[in-house]
């Protein structure tokens, strides 16, 4: 019995490219199918040239049409999309840009398209992870605890708002670039992270430069000009202090949920309740505070308060919120850290992991507050 063109293209329609997460017949891939017989040939073209995840895309549409009776062997021919069929693909995904959307400042909207995560009935949760101070670990928490959303079957993404230092790429043993289709930005997924990071478009040693205006911007692009997909969660990893990026965010997000980030130490917390402060005067609810390098447990199963305790209970405390996790130092977080090996993707079973584990549950278990969020001015 020979298979038949509609039989093909019926098999064809569960089979998604890999960083769209749409149909390839949906998206107009699928450009042509020839039978011979046992022997089917299926016409792709690719969104761009030199596609990272061609070979997934051979090996999906293989396995689907194999799948089929009467079906002996199976072929790929790869061509690439025009400029048109770029354009229109970007169009059904993520909207026309052109298209624009009333106030930017009172509505979310950038440069004539709305963020769709500021828009009433999204269902992202958008979580801003702050610090007042650097060196707090502020990164590696935000890599760690968005992998472990992610494993417990969640979409997550990760926006790396730390333009001056941005480690969100390093973290997460990112190796891929963003790909661009049409001006549109399809960011890399790692552990079942999508994220887009300053570190893409500049090199490890090129500082970045920039006044309000310029990162402003940046931060819009990523909100807008990104395809994000509607994750489940978006984790914002926030440079330290309280100055123009977070500003902006608590503008662009203000449905968003904050989480600071401190050490045992009560100097340090005495510097992250300012990050705590400046959400409140903005409007954003801050629901929890992480502390990191709690403790370190030696090869004697004694637990070394190395930077002392208390500071993050004393912190939630006073900012009348859960201290949601402490996480101990390990020398695996931070060999994991400097080197792309996630704690949480290496060792889920770990002293580390279980920390982040228990954290990604309370928030699994605590939906942000039900208000009012008035119309936010930045000046």
């Amino acid at each position: 019995m020979t298979v038949t063109d509609d039989e093909v293209i019926e098999a064809l329609e569960p089979v998604h490219d890999p960083e769209l997460n749409r149909s390839i017949v949906e998206l107009g891939m699928v450009r042509s199918i020839t039978i011979d017989g046992g022997h089917v040939e299926v016409g792709i073209d690719l969104t761009i040239a030199g596609c990272p995840l061609r070979n997934e895309i051979q090996n999906r549409v293989g396995e689907a049409v194999t799948a089929l009776d009467g079906v002996s062997a199976v072929t790929t021919d790869f061509g690439v999309m025009s400029d048109a069929q770029r354009a229109k693909v970007r169009e059904m995904i993520h909207g026309d840009p052109a298209a624009t959307a009333g106030s930017q400042e009172a509505h979310g909207h950038a440069e004539g398209r709305a963020i769709p995560f500021a828009q009433a009935g999204n269902r992202t949760r958008t979580i801003l992870i702050a610090s007042g101070k650097g060196g707090v670990g502020k990164s590696s928490v935000t890599a760690n605890l968005g992998i472990a959303l992610a494993q417990q079957g969640h979409s997550v993404a990760v926006i790396d708002a730390d333009v001056w230092g941005f480690s969100i790429p390093r973290m997460l043993g990112v190796d891929q670039a963003p790909t661009v289709i049409d001006d549109l930005i399809v960011p890399p997924e790692t552990h079942g992270v999508r994220s887009i990071s300053m570190g893409f478009f500049a090199k490890e040693d090129q500082p970045v430069i920039w006044r309000g205006p310029m990162l402003h911007k940046a931060l819009e692009q990523f909100l807008t000009d990104v395809y994000w997909d509607d994750p489940d969660f978006l984790l914002i990893d926030l440079p330290p202090g309280t100055g123009d990026i977070s500003l902006s965010l608590a503008q662009f997000l203000p449905r968003s949920e904050a989480f600071v980030v401190t050490t045992p130490n009560p100097a340090a917390q005495t510097v992250a309740q300012r990050s705590a402060f400046m959400f409140k005067q903005v409007n954003i609810e801050v629901k929890g505070v992480i502390e990191n390098m709690s403790w370190f447990t030696g090869d004697d199963d004694k637990r070394y308060l190395l930077f002392g305790s208390g500071g993050g209970q004393e912190l939630a405390d006073r900012l009348e919120v859960d201290l949601i996790g402490q996480v101990p130092m390990t020398i695996a977080m931070r060999e994991g850290s400097d080197h792309g090996r996630p704690i949480v993707a290496v060792d889920p079973s770990s002293e580390s992991s279980l920390a982040f584990v228990e954290m990604a549950e309370w928030i699994l278990s605590n939906a942000p507050s039900k208000r009012t969020h008035p119309e936010l001015k930045i000046n």
